[in-house]
């Protein structure tokens, strides 16, 4: 049962040393995002962002845990690590060189992990001045100015101060996937999201108590909370197997191979890029919007904004074409296909070679539509339903999908601790299974 599973984590030294170490660098990340930048109207800023709520600062104050709001010393997060992490894996498709690396193994990772350090510094740099340039020019809408004293000495304060905190939380979410539980990057996007929880369930219970929401809205809405949470944990466990033979082999006197396998293939191999990347793209003419007085591009503005029928439809669009995109550059059928050829593996039925990477890559595309009207699906209609019923639900879309993933990620990485050891999963199943990881 989970209340003996609980009990087993405590028994085992190694995995308790784990998690707290974990906890307490969740914890410190957690007292940094309170900590702001010096020069800074925090009154006037939270004026501002009150307004740009449906901007793209929006979704970067999500993935920052509500630090950009204030400005603190982690207001870039760790979307700086995740762009550049991003760009290199793009990268590798064009550039021979990163290619070779990302078959040398443990090396050529160690290398590929420099240079996304690099990227993360000279993007936050980047991102930092911005910043620091676009906040001179911002205002409260009662006209006071969240920069105390504008100029180069603020700019560049601004510029070593972020950076260093990207770069900060960047080694904390390195420290947590060596020493800790979990994928750090991850559980820190994580922590940030679930941080805003408290304050999203007071505005709810807020309504209730006024009368501004009913009672069955409100159980209506915890029901279709755990019916996609339920569809999420469903799906991202979800694979497609393909049958692998492998052809017997006769080295000296010992006979080799002829077990039988499978590859898995994941409904959902893209996870949550894509819906990030399309929102990030489809917000920034609302972004724009908001420093431009034309009354056209406003009306376009106001038109990109989560909840309207023209952002719904582009970002069902964006979201199909970076599912299949993200997918092609992160899951390469021909050398699946030789790798199992060298190994003397094949699919029966299906020749070794070209043969086999067409039909991988014929599966795959047909998985990959399941999976994008399924991301689609969990990051659209919730949307529609707070957008129509007027709830400012905070949980919901793009966030629940990277926290329930996340949740399942770690879950399934403490249980491969306790199994190890003979000890009782967190989580007992019929049959004896355990919790699969998205990975």
């Amino acid at each position: 049962m989970i209340g003996s599973g609980f009990q087993n984590i405590f028994k085992i030294p190694e995995l308790k040393k784990r998690i707290l170490f974990t906890f307490g660098l969740l914890v410190v990340y957690r007292i940094g995002v309170h900590v702001p930048v010096p020069g800074i109207d925090s009154s006037a800023l939270a004026s501002f962002f009150a307004r740009a709520e449906g901007t793209i600062f929006g979704i970067f104050n999500m993935f920052s845990g509500g630090a950009l709001e204030r400005l603190s010393v982690f207001a870039l997060g760790i979307m700086p690590y995740i762009s550049a992490s991003i760009i290199l894996q793009l990268l590798t498709v064009v550039i021979p060189h990163l290619e070779q690396l990302k078959k040398e193994g443990e090396q050529g990772r160690k290398k590929i992990t420099q240079y996304t350090r690099y990227g993360t510094v000279v993007l936050s740099i980047v991102q930092g001045f911005g910043i620091s340039v676009g906040l001179e020019s911002m205002s409260s809408p009662g006209g006071a100015p969240v920069v105390l004293f504008p100029g180069w000495a603020f700019r560049l304060m601004t510029v070593i101060t972020l950076t260093a905190g990207t770069a900060f939380i960047m080694w904390l979410g390195e420290q947590i996937t060596e020493r800790g539980i979990g994928n750090g990057i991850s559980l820190i996007i994580f922590a940030g999201i679930v941080a805003r929880l408290p304050t999203a369930g007071g505005n709810t219970f807020r309504l209730l108590s006024t009368g501004e929401m009913g009672i069955f809205i409100a159980l209506i809405l915890i029901i279709f909370m755990v019916v996609v949470i339920g569809c999420i944990i469903f799906v991202e466990q979800g694979q497609r197997r393909i049958p692998v033979q492998y052809a017997k082999r006769v080295v000296g006197r010992k006979m080799y191979g002829g077990q039988s396998t499978h590859l898995p293939l994941k409904i959902n191999t893209s996870g949550v890029i894509p819906p990030i990347f399309a929102s990030s793209i489809i917000m920034f003419p609302a972004t724009i919007a908001n420093f431009i007085n034309i009354p056209w591009i406003k009306t376009i503005g106001e038109a990109m904004r989560p909840g309207n029928a023209v952002y719904e439809l582009l970002f069902v669009g964006f979201i199909f074409f970076f599912c299949y995109f993200y997918t092609a550059v992160t899951f390469n059928p021909v050398d699946v296909a030789e790798n199992m050829k060298k190994q003397g593996g094949y699919i029966p039925g299906i020749r070794p070679g070209k043969r086999t990477a067409d039909y991988i890559d014929k599966v795959l595309t047909r998985i990959t539509l399941g999976g994008a009207i399924y991301v689609s699906a969990v990051c659209v209609l919730p949307s529609i339903l707070i957008t129509r019923f007027d709830v400012p639900f905070y949980f919901g879309g793009t966030a629940l999908l990277i926290v329930v993933g996340v949740a399942i990620d770690t879950v399934s990485q403490i249980e491969s601790h306790m199994l190890s050891r003979h000890y009782e999963g967190f989580l007992k199943r019929g049959g004896g299974g355990r919790l699969k990881g998205r990975y």
